[in-house]
């Protein structure tokens, strides 16, 4: 497809979401970039912002299982999760759609122009109820995430702190009858608060590859790709089991250097040297706050 093809779909006219126009509050018109076919029933996958290497693993690894189901993912170009999820899905050649509060043709946010100009060019879509050029406010983001949790047909947050900007999406979702889903997170650790309650409010936990593919199996995804004629990724391992019991310990729960080398009983120059191996590997990161936890394998 050649590169930006502008299209504009208005409710009641051919070729506007069929699955969107049954939602409360529709958007009138959708302006937009890209293929217009992309915007089919799909899997939103939403999160933090200032994202955690495991939030944004978590959103790589479940974006790239849509798409060798053969799912398209929907989110919101945000930074963190949300340009993971478009991201991963664009390596495993898989469709994406971004939903922005701004016009579908502003650059916003500024790093997430490269993903932008991909999908204009037909390798998925951007699409915005905001009219061309209409620059970002603060007030367009609630009205977006109707748009995404409408586009959907389950909303998986993998990320989410206490207060967070995902509730909205979910709220949105639960009104127009889609499936909620949440990754599990720490207990401890005040960034996964929001998933952990979601969670506990009946949102369907999804802590693995085949937690994720019942849920889309489950509200119809699976079903409606197969009869499309694409086959359903098989399950793969989110974590390879170990015997290393300085990652063992990061699975467990993120942890500070000096914290972890007391629970573990080494020296504090051994545990640097252990660690040093196991971010090297691509095993585990350090988080923002100076804790070191697990990456999932790409």
């Amino acid at each position: 497809m050649s590169a930006d093809v502008r299209f504009v779909l208005r409710r009641g006219e051919p070729g506007y979401p069929a699955h969107l126009e049954l939602t409360p509050r529709p958007p009138r018109v959708l302006y937009g970039f890209g293929d217009p076919g992309a915007l089919r029933p799909a899997l939103a996958i939403i999160g933090s912002r200032k994202a955690t290497p495991y939030g944004l693993d978590c959103a790589a690894v479940f974006a790239r299982c849509a798409a060798d189901a053969g799912v398209p993912v929907v989110s919101g170009a945000a930074m963190g999760c949300d340009l993971a999820a478009h991201r991963a899905t664009l390596d495993a050649n898989g469709t994406t759609v971004a939903v922005l509060g701004c016009g579908a043709d502003v650059d916003y946010p500024a790093r997430a122009r490269d993903v932008l100009a991909t999908l204009r060019e037909g390798r998925g879509a951007v699409v915005s109820e905001f009219p061309w050029g209409m620059p970002p406010a603060r007030g367009h983001f609630p009205a977006r995430n109707r748009i995404i949790a409408g586009l959907a047909y389950a909303v998986l947050v993998v990320e989410a702190a206490l207060p967070s900007g995902t509730f909205s999406t979910a709220d949105h979702a639960l009104e127009a009858g889609r499936d909620v889903l949440a990754v599990p997170g720490s207990v401890f650790f005040h960034g996964s608060a929001g998933c952990n309650r979601l969670i506990r409010q009946g949102a369907a936990p999804v802590s693995c590859i085949e937690d994720l593919l019942d849920s889309l199996a489950g509200c119809g995804l699976i079903e409606m790709v197969r009869g499309a004629g694409q086959g359903a990724a098989g399950p793969t391992p989110l974590s390879p089991a170990s015997s290393d019991p300085v990652l063992c310990a990061l699975l467990a729960q993120p942890t500070a250097p000096d914290a972890l080398a007391t629970a573990l009983s080494m020296d504090a120059g051994e545990l640097l040297r252990a660690l040093a191996v196991l971010e090297a590997d691509g095993r585990v990161a350090r988080y923002p706050d100076g804790r070191y936890g697990p990456c999932v394998p790409r």
